[in-house]
């Protein structure tokens, strides 16, 4: 059962109550997209949440009284594309809420953005909640989430010669692209309505008299999308993501039709890796501004949001992730002059380095608050679990598009 927007809102406010009781059907959001909604963010580094007045509260909430990774007892989840290390992995991980959620699974031992928008849920609606998450590293808007009506796959001339120049079949690649286009938007429906068919499977006590009420979808995906310049070939020029724009539009419009609520809640996590400077600068500029037409828009004024993770990025985590990568790469030049150097004589090296370029406390935060790429919000908690948070506040108090 799918109720309005505006009911939603309505029961915010309500107080907590039995896990199952009353007659209130279970919230359910979906979240979906690529590796960052998967989530590279490693359970080392919540500790370095706790050093900024900023993420500290919030790790609080995040752990129990014995200072665990928090297990929640209200919230439930059902998540394809993250075991393993196959991109196309369609095995289930389902249970209560807590880490190991995110990119690889338990033993990954990760979290992504599920982790605190379910926390957060949970405070907020003090109701039981379910969420369906479909994310698979690496896949873009253009063709592996391609919604339905957004229409077969368009070659520009560029890509083609491109190809052409590589000896490749022009035939067989264009077979192989129309095999491709839409895969894993048809998946991620496929799993919302398995799941939605029978919730009792992930939510042991579910009371199927109580019903469900589809409550917001979040869509998190973006980079591959932005570095395609085959796709995009005027990514660095205004307007040069107006083909992503039209098809995260229509990849609003259908999700609602086939799930079959007209007006959905709509969260979409505008890109902001590199931060405020990154968005000062093109490609990714561009590719923000695309991000955030949908909510501009006359049909999805009031139930399309777009919520900034660039105030988030931490710039000085950053500037010493670069540093020790640049240090690294220079080390690694060196080896390959020297083939007889053990491994062990190899991390000497590096330690000895590291310890003459960096002051102690910057490599306590480097090894404490970094566990990925730039690429992966530096698979920092500091930086992903506040992003989990917002977009779960942007469905729970949405804000109009000035």
């Amino acid at each position: 059962m799918t109720r309005c927007w505006t009911v939603m809102l309505a029961t915010l406010a309500f107080a907590s109550a039995p896990v199952f009781g009353g007659e209130k059907p279970i919230k359910v959001f979906i979240l979906a997209g690529q590796s960052n909604m998967q989530g590279h963010a490693s359970v080392a580094t919540f500790d370095s949440m706790a050093d900024d007045p900023k993420t500290a509260p919030l790790l609080k909430e995040m752990r129990d009284k014995d200072g665990k990774p928090k297990v929640c007892d209200r919230v439930w989840i059902s998540s394809v594309g993250c075991l393993g290390d196959a991109y196309s992995d369609l095995r289930e991980q389902k249970g209560q809420l807590t880490v190991g959620y995110g990119a690889f699974g338990v033993a990954g031992n990760r979290i992504g953005p599920e982790f605190t928008f379910g926390i957060t849920m949970q405070e907020r609606l003090g109701e039981p909640i379910l969420i369906i998450k479909t994310s698979w590293g690496g896949r873009s808007l253009h063709t592996d989430f391609r919604p339905p009506s957004g229409g077969a796959y368009v070659w520009s001339e560029s890509e083609l010669a491109e190809h052409k120049k590589r000896g490749k079949d022009l035939d067989t690649i264009k077979a192989e692209k129309v095999k491709a286009t839409g895969v894993y938007y048809r998946e991620m429906i496929a799993h919302t309505k398995k799941v939605l068919k029978d919730i009792k499977r992930v939510v042991p006590d579910y009371d199927e008299k109580q019903g469900y009420e589809l409550a917001g979808f979040v869509w998190f995906q973006g980079f591959n999308d932005m570095i395609d310049r085959g796709v995009y070939p005027d990514q660095r020029k205004p307007g040069g993501y107006d083909l992503y724009a039209d098809l995260l539009c229509h990849f609003i419009r259908d999700v609602r039709k086939d799930l079959a609520a007209p007006k959905l809640p709509f969260v979409i996590g505008v890109m902001g890796i590199g931060g405020e400077r990154e968005g000062k600068k093109a490609p990714q500029m561009h590719f923000r501004e695309a991000q955030r037409k949908p909510p501009t828009l006359e049909e999805f004024q009031g139930n399309v949001f777009a919520v900034e993770t660039s105030p988030f990025w931490d710039d000085d985590l950053d500037a010493l992730k670069e540093r020790m990568d640049k240090l690294n790469g220079k080390l690694d030049q060196e080896f390959k002059k020297d083939p007889k150097l053990t491994r062990e004589e190899k991390d000497a090296a590096r330690k000895k380095a590291a310890d003459e370029q960096f002051k102690p406390e910057e490599l306590k935060r480097l090894k404490a608050g970094v566990s990925n790429g730039g690429y992966h919000y530096l698979g920092a908690a500091r930086i992903l679990a506040p992003i989990g948070k917002a977009f779960a506040d942007a469905l729970v108090n949405p804000k109009p598009v000035k």
